[in-house]
């Protein structure tokens, strides 16, 4: 492993981090090209293939709070070579599976993967960045949100010409090679002590740990309002491939800068690309303007892309304009809210507590399969629609409700860590 004194700048470790979740990212973002392949060589049921999704999604979160534990405890590194092991294990696992059940272990394994490495990478970046948290948490959330747009035409190119079983057996062992080296050059983060948190974003003085955060009802409004916003984005996630398919999409020619391709695979890369480039770009503006009002905007215009889904989704440009919106406007929460986590409860723990609001995302997979059985017939409008009004809900909830709450909690907390540092000076 790496010397800390070698590898003490934090640029790179920025670099390291967005490489790992640009490669893990096609776990999750390119799982809706294999959706349809399964169907057609098995003959499982859409929403049976989709509970595998879920379950991916589900031990891709519940378990990083543990995964984040052990990056505060005994460093990123570990964690993520770990994590690289087990993402590769269940990708190949995925090319094996004759059985649901053997699809859903896989899907045990792959999301512990992906876990493991995302709430690492995200935890690293904000504790190396106080004084840019917005912009570092976006920036390494958005290798996830856009590193599949490398990758999703080759894997659908691989899958049409190999069938998808070899393109889970080749990028899953491709993947976990690239994230395994990259871990061995992230050790923990060491700061110079000038650089602090900046002034306009209220930081808290105090450190709390996971456990402790859970005591907070402050903390289950924030889980509330990530729920809320990553539902939408979910279901768009795993679903985009069967919308375009029941829209008659799916195949049709489309030629975007001189590449022409179908649909759903041009779809799909400019949604990545869309996915990634909000993440950090809104944990910079959140950095200057404040994380709530931030959320404000961005999640009505979550709304507003889902209904335009509904209006304009059938036809092949606008069902191409919404769903990159909608990718849009529903990636920058996982710089928004990593980086309102450690603003709110400290950045000692970052990595544990980033990773016990993440769970928020796993809870939201759980509709997932709802999203499948409410659409059934091919009417997604009832999905898109009730999406909508949640994010919606959560903008307005997030702006009125969340920002003078926390503002409080944080004043409070800090006057509690001046005046035991005061008595603890006068003794």
């Amino acid at each position: 492993m790496a010397t800390e004194e070698k590898y003490a700048n934090r640029w790179v470790q920025l670099v390291l981090g967005i490489i790992c979740m640009a490669t893990v990212a096609n776990l999750q973002y390119g799982w809706t090209l294999f959706v349809q392949p399964m169907q057609d060589k098995w003959g499982w049921s859409r929403t049976s293939i989709q509970l595998a999704f879920t379950i991916f999604i589900f031990f891709e979160t519940w378990l990083v709070p543990v995964e984040g534990w052990c990056a505060d405890k005994f460093g990123p590194g570990p964690t993520i070579i770990g994590g690289a092991i087990l993402a590769a294990l269940g990708w190949m696992m995925n090319s094996w599976a004759d059985s649901l059940t053997f699809l859903y272990a896989a899907a045990v394994v792959s999301g512990m993967g992906a876990g493991a490495v995302y709430g690492t990478a995200v935890g690293n970046a904000v504790k190396w960045f106080p004084d840019k948290r917005g912009l570092a948490a976006g920036a390494t959330a958005a290798g996830f949100g856009a590193g599949a747009a490398f990758t999703v035409i080759p894997v659908a190119n691989m899958i049409n010409a190999s069938g998808y079983q070899s393109a889970f057996f080749s990028f899953g062992i491709g993947q976990g090679i690239v994230i395994a080296i990259v871990g061995f050059f992230m050790p923990k983060a060491k700061l110079p002590p000038h650089i602090k948190p900046v002034a306009r974003v209220i930081s808290s003085k105090m450190d709390f740990t996971p456990t402790q955060i859970l005591r907070e009802p402050i903390f289950w409004l924030i889980y509330v309002c990530f729920v809320g916003v990553a539902s939408g984005g979910i279901m768009a996630t795993a679903s985009f491939g069967p919308v375009a398919r029941d829209y008659g999409l799916a195949k049709i020619p489309v030629t975007v800068l001189g590449v022409t391709l179908p649909l759903l695979t041009m779809a799909m890369s400019i949604d990545n690309i869309a996915n990634g480039a909000t993440r950090p770009l809104c944990g910079y503006i959140s950095d200057r303007i404040g994380r709530e009002n931030t959320m404000l905007i961005v999640f009505c215009c979550e709304g507003l892309s889902l209904l335009g889904l509904v209006f304009w989704g059938r036809t092949p440009l606008g069902f191409m304009i919404f769903a990159a919106l909608t990718f849009a406007f529903w990636g920058e929460i996982f710089s928004l809210f990593p980086s309102m986590c450690a603003d709110t409860f400290g950045v000692k723990n970052a990595a544990g507590n980033a990773g016990t609001l993440y769970t928020a995302k796993g809870t939201s997979s759980l509709l997932v399969p709802f999203a499948a059985a409410l659409s059934a017939g091919g009417n997604w409008d009832r999905t898109f629609i009730l999406s909508a009004c949640i994010a919606f809900t959560c903008s307005f909830l997030s702006f009125f409700v969340l920002k003078p709450w926390r503002r409080r909690f944080i004043e409070e907390n800090n006057k509690k860590v001046d005046e035991m540092a005061a008595a603890a000076a006068k003794a």
